[in-house]
């Protein structure tokens, strides 16, 4: 099946590793010509190499921690005068601090709200303009289970994710006459270095182990396992891709049927 990828200009950001780099190096691979974004240099000129030498695309790395308010607009122009345009916006981030409501303190949840909602604001709204000149312009917000199904302990993404699907929805609704399509992805427990630690943290509290502690997330889905990356990429790639044209304003779970509930 042909995506019709090939050449478009996709920025991809919180894409250095785990999922982000997944859906960079999977539009990469359908000759796109992709920007990624990070917060590390080094981990970030590596991913940009190892995409290069596996796929033969044009890939270039824009620093930056998407959270800071001035710095999604950079990236974008940064993205813009490298290739010309931009036709694919995946707005992906890294995790926020975690504890509960007595612990987390004032500063700690403007930080979620500034990563987990307001970056997604920022960058599609200095995307804006460059996306509607598009002939094929698309939105991914990447999300998690925690924005329909709380998990524990994990008390700031839980209550603010939900907002970006509410932003993703909203957007689709008001600017489909603008040619351009938002939707979202809801990854469950997938095979990242960020849910790595996220279980080697329950073990500690639990006094458990990070096997037993996989086990017991993986056991949450029909498959008995947790996604590769892979598969999580390969969702993004096509609802991101003029294959999907007719796709929009939709919440997409990839899950392995953990989420249980029927809405």
């Amino acid at each position: 099946m042909d995506l019709k990828l090939k050449n478009k200009i996709a920025l991809v950001t919180g894409a250095s590793t785990g999922l982000g780099y997944a859906a960079a190096l999977g539009l990469a691979k359908e000759g796109c010509k992709v920007v990624i974004n990070g917060r590390n240099e080094k981990t970030l000129n590596a991913a940009v190499e190892k995409i290069q030498n596996e796929t033969g695309s044009q890939v270039i790395g824009v620093i930056g921690d998407v959270s800071l308010p001035d710095v999604p607009e950079k990236i974008i122009q940064q993205t813009v005068q490298a290739f010309g345009g931009l036709d694919i916006l995946i707005t992906n981030t890294g995790g926020s601090a975690h504890g509960s409501i007595d612990v987390l303190n004032e500063e700690e949840w403007q930080k979620g709200i500034d990563l987990y909602l307001m970056s997604h604001v920022r960058l599609i709204k200095f995307a804006f303009p460059y996306l509607r000149t598009s002939d094929s312009a698309s939105v991914l917000t990447i999300t998690s289970i925690a924005a329909k199904q709380p998990i524990p302990s994990l008390l700031l993404s839980n209550s603010i994710r939900a907002g970006t699907l509410g932003l993703t929805k909203s957007l689709a609704l008001d600017h489909g006459k603008d040619g351009i399509r938002f939707n979202s992805i809801i990854p469950s427990w997938t095979i990242t270095e960020r849910v790595a630690e996220l279980l080697s943290a329950r073990a500690t509290a639990n006094n458990s182990t990070l096997e037993e502690e996989a086990k017991k997330q993986a056991s949450e889905s029909v498959f008995g396992r947790m996604a590769s990356t892979e598969e999580f990429a390969n969702v993004a790639v096509f609802l991101v891709s003029p294959a999907a044209s007719y796709v929009t304003g939709v919440m997409l779970s990839v899950d392995g049927g953990s989420y249980k509930a029927t809405i």
